[in-house]
This record gives C-alpha cells, sequence and structure tokens, in this order.
C-alpha cells in the first residue's frame, strides 16, 4: 500500500507556481498511490461552495476529479482556511470529506490525520474564534450572505489575522506538546500525521511507555512537499 498526504496548499489564483507544481504532483506522483489524503487548506480560503462556479475553482475540482477517476482514492479534510469545503465541491473533486481527526490502518501501524490546528491549544484567541467559526449558528449566518459580502468579510479576516499572526510570538502558534501526548493517547496510537504549523519534520516521543512518532506536513508557500507512507514506512519529501 501507498499512500500520500499533503495538506497547506493554499491554492488560490494569484500564486501560479504553487498551483502548477500541485496540478503536476496530481498528474505525475500521485498517480502511483492508492489514496490521496489532503489533510486541511486546499485552498487559501473557501466561502462556500458556490465558489465552483469560479473558473480556478473549477479548474482544481477537475483535476481531482480526474485524479480520483484513474482509480485513487481521494480525501479531504477541512483546515483552517476551507473549512466550508462542503458535499458540493467534495462530488465535484470525486472525493471523500473525513472528520477532523480520522484514523487510518496500512495493514502494519495504525495512523491518526489532523489538520493540526486544535494541537495548538496555546494560542488562546485562536482557539476561541475556531469554535466560533466551526458553530452551525456562525456558519448558517455567514452563508446567508451575498457572496460578494462573504468574499469582503473574508479577506477582512484574512488581513487582520496577518496581523494578529505578526504581534504573536511563534511558539504559541506551535503545537502543545501535552496536546499532541493526548491525542495519541486518547487513541491509541503511536504515528500521527499532520500539517497546519508550516513546520515540517519528524519528532519522536515517548507516551505511556510506547514510543511515538509525529510527522508535520510542509507548507505549499515555498516549494511544498508530501509525505509518503508505503508498506508502513513514512517518508517525507520537500521539493
Amino acid at each position: 500500500m501507498r499512500f500520500l498526504f499533503v495538506s497547506d496548499l493554499h491554492l488560490t489564483e494569484s500564486r501560479p507556481q504553487a498551483n502548477e507544481t500541485f496540478f503536476s504532483f496530481l498528474e505525475g506522483e500521485a498517480r502511483a498511490a492508492q489514496a490521496l489524503y489532503i489533510l486541511g487548506d486546499l485552498f487559501e480560503y473557501w466561502i462556500g461552495d458556490d465558489g465552483l462556479a469560479d473558473p480556478f475553482n473549477a479548474i482544481v475540482a477537475a483535476f481531482l476529479n480526474t485524479l480520483s477517476r484513474t482509480g485513487v482514492k481521494l480525501y479531504l479534510m477541512h483546515g483552517n482556511r476551507d473549512f466550508l469545503l462542503g458535499p458540493g465541491f467534495c462530488e465535484a473533486a470525486g472525493a471523500k470529506l473525513l472528520d477532523d481527526p480520522s484514523e487510518i490502518n496500512d495493514e502494519k501501524e495504525k495512523t491518526l490525520l489532523m489538520h493540526g490546528d486544535t494541537l495548538c491549544t496555546d494560542d488562546i484567541d485562536y482557539q476561541a474564534w475556531r469554535r466560533t467559526a466551526r458553530s452551525a449558528a456562525w456558519q448558517r449566518d455567514f452563508l446567508g450572505k451575498s457572496f460578494e459580502a462573504r468574499q469582503h468579510e473574508i479577506l477582512g479576516l484574512r488581513q487582520k489575522s496577518r496581523e494578529v499572526i505578526q504581534a504573536k510570538p511563534a511558539e504559541i502558534m506551535d503545537v502543545n506538546d501535552g496536546a499532541v501526548r493526548g491525542a495519541l493517547r486518547r487513541h491509541g496510537v503511536r504515528r500521527l500525521i499532520h500539517g497546519h504549523t508550516h513546520r515540517p519534520g519528524h519528532h519522536v516521543l515517548e507516551v505511556d511507555g510506547r514510543a511515538c512518532e509525529r510527522w508535520v506536513l510542509p507548507d505549499w508557500y515555498g516549494r511544498g512537499g508530501y509525505l509518503e507512507l508505503a508498506e508502513g514506512a513514512p517518508r517525507l519529501i520537500c521539493f
């Protein structure tokens, strides 16, 4: 079995190099896998499935659908930028939406998959905003607005977010060690794969006497990359 994992692509029409790199990945390396897991933040932002009317978004969905039709199983997980991806996009892309967190089994080892933002528990302000934005009431109110109003609001929130991030200590926006250990303990797994932090790497830790590992996926603001899990052996590839 060969599974591939990516996250934090942040696709947007204004970043053509990242888009072309991802499309080449879908037409090349990804076709040799049994499954591709996109663990959040496929898009820079997503304000509702009516965004499929935008030509760029439709192109992304078409590339994913083409991969799915070759027989590669395609899975999507919400990130902090695209948590409004819904059944309309999944149908267009030929993908299945995963819960965060989710577990998979490659026949040798059970693995926990997360986007990773829920592990950043030291960022109290973000966690409060996340609870608000994931609530049914907030999403119902937001999606009830016109497309233009939603786009204007999201762009304003993105600008505010950039300003807040610049003022925060970097360690606050990384994962909390206790949160990582708690997730591994609750799910009874020894391997965790996530994105979100844009700090790709491999971390070894011990939880309740068990040797565990945490793999962090690269973002695609730079050159991008992915994690390969083949025959139970993970390998991090940064382009």
